[in-house]
């Protein structure tokens, strides 16, 4: 297994990611979307979601495709950005066929970046805009770091981000992860310095500094982000997205295995995970274009993409960049990478 030429989940061919960020609000917006309508289902695991339309993904329920999937940050007020990108398919007529219309589906998810330092006195919610301006950007190359859903994102220890990661199999499907990491826990082990999923690394795709071989690792840190939010319950502000692809041709259900499977990747990379007062949440596409050779090959997906995610937490902290307002250093500024 290697990443793929872009280590992004834009390795899967058909698929494109737009972002868009307001740098004074301190967040913005990711949208998956792709060249056709694709299978899609999701896994939740955190205490704390905000979501729209994954009821739909559920695999006894009708809608099988969807046309873009979105990633938040805003909270509650952040699902308004699905309704953007809504706009933004309906312009194009891009949409479930009902009779005479089309109707978009845009299932989506939140975190909460409402404390992160931004100035969020709006008066009119900025992320329909937010939504329909990162549909409009996507391609097949976007940023990570501080960047789209991942601009105002806190990990416990420093910035969090958005953060990306594929992988080939030797049978050439390509897997990939796109992640916004806002988490309760720590991406770095006590000290700050080395990756949780610094075993999952593959070249120096962040930092290539090995693993924390110190004993007793496990133990709790106290949050720097919890420090910072001190008027405020630390466990009500934080959540990880992520959508985890393939061009396997997967079935609804079978994508719903590979989320559920994702979601190690997610415990691998931050300590502790699924808290409940995190959202944790990873959707699960298909492009459909490589059949699957054995229905044993739906498990190597599944590790595979976790092991994608995992990666892809890692690189948004490890990408993370400073900004005025910070409520937390960057991992690059205290290690001096930049």
């Amino acid at each position: 297994m290697t990443p793929g030429p872009k280590n992004l989940i834009t390795d899967i061919p058909g698929l494109m990611v737009g972002n868009a960020q307001d740098d004074t609000l301190k967040s913005g917006a990711t949208v998956l979307t792709a060249q056709a309508p694709f299978v899609a289902s999701v896994h939740v695991m955190g205490g704390a979601p905000g979501t729209r339309e994954t009821d739909l993904l559920a695999p006894d329920k009708a809608v099988t495709h969807v046309d873009a999937i979105v990633l938040s940050g805003g909270s509650a007020f952040g699902l308004d950005a699905c309704s953007g990108v809504s706009d933004g398919l309906r312009k194009r007529g891009l949409g479930y066929p009902v009779g005479d219309v089309t109707v978009p589906i845009v299932p989506g998810a939140i975190l909460f970046d409402l404390l992160n330092g931004g100035d969020k006195n709006w008066v009119e919610n900025p992320y329909r805009a937010l939504g329909l301006a990162a549909y409009e950007a996507a391609s097949d190359q976007f940023d990570l770091g501080s960047a789209g859903a991942g601009t105002g994102a806190l990990a416990a220890m420093q910035k969090g981000g958005l953060g990306s990661a594929s992988c080939v199999l030797d049978s050439g499907v390509t897997v990939g992860a796109l992640v916004a990491a806002n988490p309760l826990g720590s991406v770095t082990t006590p000290g700050d310095r080395h990756f949780w999923a610094a075993s999952f690394e593959m070249g120096d795709e962040f930092g290539g500094l090995g693993p924390d071989y110190n004993a007793a690792l496990g133990t709790p840190q106290a949050s720097r982000k919890a420090q910072a939010m001190k008027s405020v319950d630390p466990s009500k502000t934080n959540t990880t997205i992520a959508v985890v692809a393939t061009d396997a041709a997967l079935t609804k259900p079978q994508c719903q295995r590979m989320a559920v499977a994702a979601h190690d990747g997610i415990a691998r990379a931050i300590v502790p995970a699924h808290t409940p007062g995190d959202g944790d949440l990873v959707f699960a596409a298909s492009t459909g274009v490589r059949p699957l050779s054995t229905e044993a090959e739906l498990g190597l997906i599944g590790h595979v993409a976790s092991i994608c995610l995992a990666r892809a937490i890692t690189r948004a902290v490890y990408l993370a960049t400073p900004a005025a307002g910070d409520l937390l250093p960057c991992w690059s500024r205290v290690h001096d990478i930049s």
